[in-house]
């Protein structure tokens, strides 16, 4: 597990690089302000996941800086990716944009997201997904802590 959750903070540290300029934009926009974007928004900057994701995975900060508390991101996979079993340092809030999602929480049965739905996932506990075959699932993910993944074996 300890190599699992370091190769996790060394892939949230490529991906905090990767998205430098997308940092120096938030930095530059005045925090007092009001921010308003959608998932088609021409100006997100898409950014790779972490290697142990599905080929294609991307992820866009909407607002905040990864390294530090709450961040805003979306997160984007393919129509019948699986998303391997991992969990997060942070606690999450989720809303799914688009596509439908099953996700599976460690110890709890499967539920499934429709668009528009919630979902709360605690900080360290191991979940999976799948998202259907209809289209891309694009998740909405609010982060209280900075923004990391690490890969957890079943």
């Amino acid at each position: 597990m300890k190599n699992e959750k370091l190769s996790g903070i060394l892939i949230l540290f490529a991906l905090i690089f990767s998205t430098a300029g997308i940092m120096a934009q938030e930095r530059a926009v005045d925090s007092t302000n009001s921010v308003v974007r959608t998932m088609n928004d021409k100006d997100l900057q898409w950014g790779p996941c972490p290697d142990f994701m599905p080929n294609g995975c991307e992820i866009a900060v909407l607002h905040g800086d990864p390294a530090k508390r709450n961040v805003d991101i979306l997160f984007k996979v393919a129509a019948g990716s699986d998303i391997p079993n991992h969990a997060h340092t942070s606690a999450e809030r989720m809303v799914l944009l688009s596509g439908e999602m099953e996700v599976t929480y460690e110890g709890e049965q499967t539920r499934k997201l429709k668009e528009g739905s919630y979902a709360y996932g605690p900080a360290q506990k191991p979940h999976s997904a799948r998202c259907g075959g209809s289209g891309p699932c694009v998740l909405f993910i609010a982060f209280e802590e900075p923004l990391d993944a690490y890969a957890v074996q079943k």
